[in-house]
């Protein structure tokens, strides 16, 4: 009796184990009020649902400054060709100043329960790209913050120069065209790709699984593709809609 007990609290555990988890795409800014994606409150937001984690992206000014903002641009100034003076001018869309990547670890920091899922972005050219990695690693780790945040890139150069700095720091590769095996041989930790991808590749999940990897996908709004995903036993699913996911 006792072993069967035992066997039902060892499956139990992997049944838990096994959940899909939520990460906040750009924090969670479909709020009421709404407020704006990649700003503190939408962080501040995300911390409050107690999730798995918050993803945000990591750009560099023309000076050197590490800032959020998911697009090449803020407002009609390009961010790696404009100085952070000039494009602190220009306030988010919720009144908030423009963030750097400095606030965003402070308040970060405020909830460590709450990963923080850092997506650096491609940049111009490989030295940019270096400059950048670098910079955001070396605050990371001034910040005490090495526990708490994982890495994500659509660069493969990215990726592989996260590991080259810093090998234990989890880095997970996002453009979708390497299979589970590609990604490995690159000595990357995980797929975060297109939920497309995976629909198109069912038996991508389980060969990473089965290879020791994460897997992760975006941008999943939809309650039917969420459900068809986990059954597939994919890890963890990046939603705009973090609050309605996590119910699930």
């Amino acid at each position: 009796m006792k072993n069967f007990i035992l066997g039902l609290a060892v499956l139990s555990s992997v049944v838990m184990n096994a959940q899909t988890q939520i990460i906040a795409h750009r924090g969670f800014w479909q709020t009421q009020p709404t407020t704006t994606e990649n700003s503190l409150k939408s962080l501040e937001n995300a911390q409050k649902l107690k999730l798995y984690g918050s993803e945000f992206d990591v750009r560099m000014t023309k000076d050197g400054v590490l800032v959020i903002n998911h697009d090449e641009h803020h407002g009609k100034m390009e961010i790696s060709e404009t100085d952070f003076k000039e494009l602190e001018t220009l306030k988010l869309s919720n009144g908030e100043n423009f963030p750097t990547l400095k606030e965003y670890l402070k308040q970060g920091k405020k909830d460590k329960s709450v990963k923080l899922i850092v997506e650096i972005k491609p940049d111009k050219t490989k030295e940019k790209e270096d400059e950048l990695t670098a910079k955001t690693i070396k605050m990371i780790n001034e910040m005490k913050l090495e526990s708490q945040c994982e890495f994500i890139s659509f660069s493969l150069n990215i990726c592989k120069e996260i590991k080259k700095l810093a090998p234990t720091f989890k880095v997970q590769y996002l453009r979708g065209e390497l299979s589970p095996e590609q990604v490995k041989a690159e000595g990357l930790d995980g797929l975060d790709y297109h939920y497309s991808v995976f629909l198109k590749n069912p038996t991508w999940i389980a060969e990473a699984k089965n290879l020791g990897l994460v897997t992760n996908v975006w941008t999943v709004n939809d309650e039917e593709v969420f459900k068809q995903l986990s059954e597939m036993g994919v890890d963890f699913v990046t939603t705009n809609i973090p609050d309605v996911l996590s119910k699930k």
